[in-house]
Order: structure tokens, then sequence, then C-alpha cells
């Protein structure tokens, strides 16, 4: 395990705000790395969220905000919309809501697949998410099938990200709706709830917060899906999580990272059946400067609000506090493989570079995907990595595995920090670019250490390509 005592880290993630109009076209050059060259590939996009590699060899990305499946051309940086769906809702947190993950069927070809998206959407009993599919015959998507319905959205933490495994099942992580954090700080954390056999009888998906769920490709449950500690199968597959975004299988090893409060960012290998200990741990249970401050459980929680007396780490009387080895940790208790970063017990919070925006200075980095390098790629001492993005620093994070690939290994490496906010990051076939696509907005550390929310290249794909020496 890689337990890091880290606090010379550098921002985070948190309220968008609009972006400054970047000035950057599509080939202009950005900052990239010894031996790498950096270029906008293209702009304009509204939102994007996930990337692919398409049959066709071009770039299939989500538009958040649009509810829009784009192909990008990875040379030209030419854009095509493939299919527009009406009723995603984008809400007025875009940074959460609107159209999010995608996956391809395993049998997807150039002429006929089928295509996965998670989204938003809302009637008159509230917000919701739902897996659709759609049928690709070599040019189009058509005949949308819902096949996963009903599980709760909100104005945060939505998780989002959905990805096929090699046995065949459809994997979704689903985020608690930043439950017991700011505005939403009187909702109480359902992380460690799970599904009765009454609410999988009757479809309700009530339980499904802080969880990833195994999905089969019509939308039921696998039979073979873990039995929970109630005794219960549903389409949960681990629990107590916080905002999953990264999820990529190396084999069939699951990694996921998850975005922690204010400090234990995880990267997790997803065990069957395992909990990962949200909000009663974050990261390792260590009992150092993280303590579960249950907001929700304050009698005088609304009132503490309406107060502005909301603060992550220093919590009203009212307010009961756990130290994580208070938690008595169940068998299937899973510790991180890594944390960004664990911080010793007594960490000042508070940071005047960032003022009123202290949360962007917190230990964290916001990592909002995960994907996968592998050994035998091109771009020396990249072999076998996972290739984190980060929210809060516009930076990509290289974290090597071991040569079995259940361990981190070594130091993390940082590359192509811009005044971005990084959402998605794919690997070219030949290995030797790196396609990032950004936030439209936000804020982030800056190329000069301070916060800003003037995006360099806001709602684009940055191209970044090793240059053999």
């Amino acid at each position: 395990m890689n337990k890091t005592y880290k606090v010379a880290v550098l921002c985070a993630a948190g309220l968008l705000m609009q972006a400054t109009a970047s000035t950057a076209t599509p080939g202009d050059a950005v900052p990239a790395a010894e031996n790498f060259t950096g270029a906008v590939l293209a702009e304009g996009l509204a939102g994007p969220w996930e990337m692919l590699w398409g049959p066709d060899n071009m770039l299939w990305v989500t538009e958040r905000d649009a509810g829009q499946i784009t192909k990008v051309n990875p040379d030209t940086g030419e854009k095509s919309a493939l299919v527009k769906i009406d009723d995603v809702y984008g809400g007025d947190h875009p940074q959460h809501e609107g159209l999010l993950g995608m996956a391809f069927s395993p049998d997807m070809s150039a002429d006929k697949g089928q295509v996965y998206v998670l989204y938003t959407y809302k009637n008159d009993k509230g917000e919701f998410k739902r897996v659709a599919r759609f049928n690709y015959d070599g040019k189009t998507l058509t005949d949308k099938t819902v096949i996963l319905d009903g599980i709760a959205a909100g104005n945060d933490h939505q998780g989002g990200r959905l990805v096929f495994g090699p046995d065949g099942k459809l994997y979704l992580t689903v985020g608690e709706l930043g439950h017991n954090q700011f505005g939403n700080a009187c909702e109480p954390i359902e992380a460690q709830r799970l599904p009765t056999a009454g609410e999988v009888k009757a479809k309700n998906y009530a339980g499904y917060l802080g969880k990833t769920l195994r999905i089969n490709p019509d939308g039921s449950i696998p039979t073979d899906n873990p039995k929970m500690a109630n005794g219960v199968v549903s389409h949960v597959f681990t629990y107590g999580h916080r905002n999953p975004q990264g999820l990529v299988f190396v084999g069939d090893t699951a990694f996921s990272t998850e975005q922690g409060p204010s400090s234990d960012d995880e990267l997790n290998i997803l065990v069957g059946g395992g909990n990962y200990g949200w909000p009663h741990v974050a990261g390792f249970q260590d009992n150092e400067s993280y303590r579960y401050g249950n907001w929700s459980g304050a009698k005088d929680c609304q009132a503490l609000l309406k107060a502005g007396k909301f603060d992550a780490n220093v919590f009203p009387k009212s307010v009961p506090v756990h130290q994580e080895k208070d938690w008595k940790a169940p068998k299937n208790f899973q510790g991180p493989l890594k944390t960004f970063y664990t911080v010793q017990t007594g960490y000042n919070y508070t940071d005047e570079r960032c003022g009123q925006l202290s949360f962007l200075c917190w230990p964290t980095i916001s990592p909002s995907s995960l994907t996968y390098y592998p050994a035998e790629g091109t771009i020396p001492g990249w072999g076998n990595s996972l290739l984190i993005t980060s929210l809060k620093n516009g930076v990509l994070y290289r974290v090597p595995l071991s040569m079995d690939k259940k361990q981190a290994q070594g130091y993390d490496a940082v590359y192509f920090h811009t005044d971005n906010r990084y959402r998605v990051a794919r690997v070219s076939p030949d290995g030797k670019s790196i396609f990032i696509a950004t936030d439209p907005g936000g804020f982030v550390i800056g190329l000069d250490g301070k916060p800003t929310n003037k995006m360099a290249n806001p709602g684009a794909i940055l191209k970044f390509s090793y240059n053999a020496q």
C-alpha cells in the first residue's frame, strides 16, 4: 500500500463560474512536457465529459451540456454530431448534470454495435439518472432503449463513468450526490445503505447512491452479482463510495478513482461485495486528519446552514463527529492502493493563496478520469501506468503499476500543466499521443500557483504527442 504524507499540493475543483473566453484556436500550441508537443485539436465543445476511440478511428465525445454525442477527427479536429438526446436535463449545475458516461458494446465494429450512455433527466417526481442504449449501423445512432431508470440524481457528485468489463457486464459508478456538504449538508450520506429485497423487487433504486453497479447489457441484475451483508442481490457490485469518476479495467482488474472530501482522494481496486468505507473512512483507516462530521445528524442543521456556519473541517458542537477508528470496519472493508493525499492530524486546511476559495488548496487533486497506458506502449518510461486527470490543477498524473498490475508503485509523475480543468484523457491506438478534454469553466490552480477561473482552453480537446528522440 502507498500511504503518502504530502502537504505541498496544488489545489481543488469546486464551484463553476463562467470561463473567460479563450483566444486559442485549433492548431495553437499549448504547454507540454519534455519530449512532447502540445496543441489544441478542437474547441467549442459544450462540456466534453466522456471520450472514447470509436470503431471508425474517430474520437467519440459526450457533450454534457448539449446532450449530444459528437465525433472529432483526431488529426484535423473536425466535428460532426452523431445524435442529440432530447430528454437530457442539464440542470443549474452543469459540472454534475447532463450527458455523462458512454460505453461501446464488446462486439462494436465499424458497421454495427451498440452504444450505451448515462444521463440525467427530470420529471414531476424529481431528478434522476438513466442508462440508455442506441443501435449503431456504421453511420447513425438509432432506436434508443432505456435499460435502467430511476437512479436518483442531483446537483452534485453523480459519479457517472460507464465501462464494459471483460466479463461482458456493464459497470457504472454512482456518486452520493454531495450529501453532507455545502448546500446539501443536511442530507444524510447513503453510501453505506444497501438495497432491500422489497426495493429490488419493486425496481426502486434509492439504495444505489455511493455504489458501483454491475449490469447485464439488457439492464437486468446479473445472477452472479455479490450477495451483500443483508443477503440481497441487486445491481450493486461495491459500496461505500463518495464520488467515483474514474474506472478502467486492466485485464480482469477494475481500478477506480474516487474524489475525497478535504483530503484523501483514492485509487482503488474494486472487489465484488467490497465496502470502501465512506463516510466513516476517507483513504486509510488511520485516524489522521479526516474526521466524519455528520452535519445531517445535527438537530439544528438547517439553522446552521442559514447562518452560514458550514465548514468541512470545523464542526459546531451540535454536529456529531467521529474518528475513523470509531467505525468497526467489517471484514469486507477495502482500503485504497493509494491516496492523494493523506495528511497528518492537525493539518491546517486554510491557505492564504486561496482565500475564500479555500477548498481549492485542500490536499486533493479531484480525479476525474482513469485510463491505462499499456506495458508495450511506445513512450519510454510510461509502460504499465495508470493515467489520472485532475480537475483542480490542470495536470495529468501517471501512476506506475507493479508487474502483476495489482499495486501502485514508485513515484507519481505529473505532465501537461495548463490553466484548464482536465475532465478525461485517452491514449491513441499507436500509444504516441495523449488526448485530454477540458471543462468549459470552473476554478483551477493556474500556472502561477494561484486560483483562476480564466480557462486557457474551455470546452476543448488538447493533443499531446511524443517526439521520439
